[in-house]
C-alpha cells in the first residue's frame, strides 16, 4: 500500500483537469519550488497533518466505477514524493485512467511513472533560460526541467504544456520565447492561463493580467504556431 504517501485534498469531481474526463483530484503535499503566483503555497510542506487516509480513497473510488474516468495527481508537486509510483498503480489496478500535472522537478520519478499515466500537464514557467526558470522559482532545477522534458516529448503519451502568465514575472518576449522552443521541439498543444493576483499582490491591475490576452500580435502568432492553443480566464 501507499501508506506513506502524503496528501493534503481531495477534489472528488472535476471536468477540467484531465481533459475530455470525468475526475477526481489528489492535491498532493510538498514543493520544492517558491513560484511567486502559487495559489496552493499550503501544500508547499510534505509532512504536515491532516485527516486524509490513503486506504479511505481508494475505498471511495471502488464506489465511483463507470462514474469517474480518471484521478489526476497534482499539488504540490506529485513527483516530490517517492510514494507516487505505487500510489498511481494501486488507482491504476482500480481501472482508472491517470493523470500527471507537474512542472518536471524530478526526472528520476517522471520516468519511473511516465509508462503509468495516460495524459500530462507539464507547466511552464517562464522563457527556456536557466537564470530566469531559477530565479522564479527559487531554485536550481533548470537542467532537471529539461530533463523531464525531453522525456515526455520521447514518451509518446498524451500531454499539453500551459503557462500562468503573472505580469510581475513574465513580459509578451517570455511568451513567445517559450512558444518557440516549444514549437521547435514538437508541441503541439499549448495553452495560457490568466493570473489571478495571490492574496498579498495589492499592486497588479486586471488590465496587467490581461496583456497577455488583448495582444492582437501575439495570439494571432500563437494561434497559427499550435494545432491546439487557447486561452484559459
Amino acid at each position: 500500500m501507499a501508506n506513506k504517501i502524503n496528501i493534503g485534498g481531495v477534489e472528488t469531481f472535476s471536468t477540467v483537469d484531465f481533459p475530455g474526463k470525468l475526475a477526481a483530484v489528489i492535491f498532493m503535499q510538498g514543493c520544492p519550488w517558491r513560484c511567486p503566483f502559487c495559489h496552493n503555497t499550503e501544500l508547499q510542506a510534505i509532512d504536515y497533518q491532516t485527516e486524509f487516509v490513503w486506504e479511505k480513497f481508494l475505498d471511495f473510488l471502488d464506489t465511483r466505477k463507470g462514474m469517474l474516468d480518471a484521478v489526476v495527481f497534482s499539488g504540490g508537486e506529485p513527483l516530490a514524493q517517492n510514494a507516487l509510483p505505487e500510489a498511481i498503480k494501486e488507482v491504476k489496478s482500480l481501472g482508472f485512467q491517470i493523470g500527471l500535472h507537474t512542472g518536471g522537478y524530478r526526472p528520476e520519478i517522471l520516468s519511473e511513472v511516465l509508462p503509468l499515466v495516460d495524459w500530462v500537464g507539464f507547466d511552464i514557467k517562464t522563457s527556456f533560460d536557466e537564470k530566469k526558470y531559477n530565479e522564479l522559482t527559487g531554485s536550481k532545477h533548470y537542467k532537471k526541467v529539461l530533463e523531464s522534458f525531453d522525456l515526455l516529448l520521447k514518451s509518446g503519451k498524451a500531454f499539453e504544456c500551459r503557462t500562468t502568465c503573472d505580469p510581475r514575472c513574465l513580459d509578451i518576449e517570455d511568451i513567445y520565447n517559450i512558444a518557440n522552443m516549444l514549437h521547435k521541439s514538437g508541441v503541439k498543444e499549448y495553452y495560457l492561463q490568466k493570473y489571478r493576483p495571490i492574496p498579498t499582490d495589492k499592486q497588479t491591475t486586471e488590465a496587467d493580467c490581461e496583456k497577455f490576452f488583448v495582444n492582437e500580435e501575439l495570439q494571432k502568432y500563437l494561434h497559427e504556431t499550435f494545432p491546439v492553443f487557447d486561452n484559459r480566464q
